[in-house]
């Protein structure tokens, strides 16, 4: 009987956190593996030029599920030899969305249009802005400006005027973010897509009325969905690009019935995909880690 850790960051507030890892450990019972429900911070790092471990009270597990963003420490799992999903150069890829787009792009995937902003450093007294003409030029307005690091939909914004975008520039000087070309025919709405392994195990959509994200955490409201085989392709594909185990990924509505992908979330919360769908990925995720351990 295989035994496994599932790992949750215990600094950040509220339930949703602990849900997801309650819920992979709920599936892991029903198939008789044995879990346990860690806090990143309950486990230390440690490493000199001799060893390399972790201090835990905890047996080392057989397999871990990784549901936080606590990079180094997934690395150092798996410099222990303890097999990872999702692995941490997932999660750092999908974390930052500027590296997901880049990888997406290499596989020559449907993204939007997308300029990344020159990296400078905000402890300067004069602030050097890239030339917004020719990005406007090149992307449009309205067009998306979107921090690399961010959740819900919070760090996302859209821009409608030449005067929002320097005042947003300047806003997120020192800090990694993009342009990106505005979907118009998906404001609004979305689909979040849960892939596992080869499968697409559940969808939904999303819609708001009044905000341009259609994010659940920001008003929007949910609806199963049965999406289409070019969208099923599409999510695939997008994972296996970053090389995920399983993830979320959101689809936006291009035109001509063409999708194009917003973001990937290796860590996707999948507590709303099952209210709203009756389908807790969790069983198909569990049944996946297990499968490719017996490989």
């Amino acid at each position: 009987m295989k035994t496994g850790w599932i790992i949750y960051n215990g600094n950040l507030p509220g339930n949703k956190f602990i849900d997801f890892a309650e819920m992979l450990h709920e599936a892991a019972t029903k198939q008789n593996s044995i879990t346990h429900i860690i806090k990143n911070n309950d486990l230390i790092s440690s490493f000199d030029s001799k060893n390399l471990g972790i201090i835990t009270d905890y047996e080392l597990p057989d397999f871990v599920i990784f549901t936080d963003k606590d990079i180094y420490l997934a690395k150092q799992l798996e410099l222990l030899g303890i097999p990872v999903f999702n692995r941490a150069r997932v999660i750092e890829t999908s974390d930052d969305k500027i590296a997901t787009y880049q990888i997406l792009a290499k596989h020559k995937l449907p993204i939007p249009r997308t300029i990344v902003a020159p990296k400078v450093y905000f402890n300067r007294d004069e602030k050097y802005l890239p030339d917004l003409d020719k990005i406007i030029e090149s992307v449009g307005l309205p067009m998306i400006v979107k921090e690399a690091f961010g959740s819900f939909g919070e760090q996302v914004y859209l821009i409608h005027t030449r005067e929002e975008l320097i005042e947003k520039v300047q806003a997120l000087y020192g800090k990694p973010f993009m342009f990106q070309e505005f979907i118009r025919t998906s404001e609004g709405r979305d689909l979040r897509l849960q892939v596992v392994g080869n499968q697409v195990v559940a969808a939904m959509k999303r819609t708001s009325a009044d905000d341009f994200r259609a994010n659940i955490t920001a008003g929007g409201q949910m609806e199963a969905y049965e999406p289409s085989l070019k969208a099923i392709e599409i999510a695939i594909s997008a994972s296996k690009a970053i090389g995920a185990d399983f993830c979320g990924v959101d689809l936006l509505f291009g035109e001509n019935d063409q999708y194009i992908i917003c973001e990937i979330n290796s860590n996707a919360h999948i507590r709303n995909l099952y209210d709203c769908t009756g389908i807790n990925a969790a069983d198909s995720i569990v049944a996946y880690i297990l499968e490719k351990l017996e490989d």
